[in-house]
C-alpha cells in the first residue's frame, strides 16, 4: 500500500477518534438530558463518520474496487441518528424531563 495512503487513513482514524471523544467527554460532562444528547449526536457522527472513510480507503486501496460497504454504513449512520436524537428529543419534551437550573428555555412550555 502507498505511504501516502496510510498517512491519510491514519489522519481519518485520528481526527474520528477525536470526534468520538469529545462526545464522550460532553456526555459525562453536560448537566441536563437535552444538553447530553446534542454533544454525542454532533461528534459521535463525525467521528464515526471519519472512521468510516478510513476503513473505506483502507479497503479500497488494498483491493482493485470500491468498497460498498462502508458507503451503505454511512449512509445508514447519517440517516439514523438524527431521527433517533430527534424521537429522543420529542421524547424527553413529553415527558418534561428536569432541566438544570442553567439550562434557558422551557421547550414545554411554549
Amino acid at each position: 500500500m502507498n505511504f501516502w495512503v496510510e498517512i491519510l487513513v491514519c489522519a481519518l482514524l485520528l481526527l474520528g477518534s477525536g470526534f468520538v471523544l469529545i462526545g464522550a467527554i460532553g456526555m459525562h460532562r453536560l448537566p441536563d438530558f437535552f444538553t447530553r444528547l446534542h454533544g454525542p449526536t454532533k461528534a459521535t457522527t463525525l467521528g464515526v463518520g471519519g472512521m468510516i472513510v478510513a476503513s473505506l480507503i483502507f479497503f479500497s486501496a488494498g483491493e482493485k474496487g470500491l468498497s460498498l460497504h462502508e458507503l451503505l454504513i454511512s449512509l445508514f449512520l447519517f440517516i439514523s441518528a438524527p431521527v433517533s436524537a430527534y424521537m429522543l428529543a420529542k421524547a424527553a419534551v413529553l415527558q418534561q424531563l428536569p432541566l438544570e437550573p442553567k439550562t434557558r428555555g422551557k421547550p414545554w412550555e411554549q
